[in-house]
């Protein structure tokens, strides 16, 4: 079977009710809808729909830590850029079911980009030691070693 057919049938039996969890994806925004197809399509290799769609929301960092786990599993066939989708359309639907509970939304997780991090804490002044003073142009030579001993004639 071709993956376009996959596809059709995976989300088929969702729409159906087959995989234990009812979801209307017609009143899905049109990116969400695309992300719960890479969704239906990686995660039903493995498990029901049910499983993830069911589960009380979690957090955007619960969520990748598990969606990391799965793409982990051999089988799993979950690319970085499927983890993204689904991570995606999960944080949508978690958004959702915390509605309709009445709960706060989840706070945006903080950008993991350089531009965010905080500022490093700038570094003590180096450690300076005293040195021996350089030798000084003005200073008198030393005297040459002579063969003769002062007051002699």
């Amino acid at each position: 079977m071709n993956r376009a057919a996959l596809s059709a049938v995976v989300l088929a039996l969702a729409a159906s009710g087959c995989t234990g969890a009812a979801l209307d994806t017609t009143t899905m925004p049109e990116p969400v809808r695309a992300d719960y197809q890479v969704f239906a399509q990686k995660c039903s290799k493995c498990h029901t729909l049910a499983r993830p769609l069911q589960a009380a929301p979690m957090s955007d960092e619960q969520w990748e830590m598990y969606v990391t786990r799965m793409r982990r599993q051999p089988a799993s066939g979950i690319s970085a850029e499927d983890q993204t989708a689904i991570l995606r359309f999960l944080h949508h639907h978690s958004e959702e079911l915390r509605q309709k509970k009445g709960k706060p939304p989840e706070p945006p997780a903080a950008p993991s980009s350089p531009a965010s991090a905080p500022a490093p804490s700038p570094s003590p002044p180096p450690l300076t030691m005293p040195l021996a003073p350089p030798p000084s142009a003005t200073a008198p030579a030393p005297a040459p070693a002579s063969s003769t001993t002062p007051g002699a004639p």
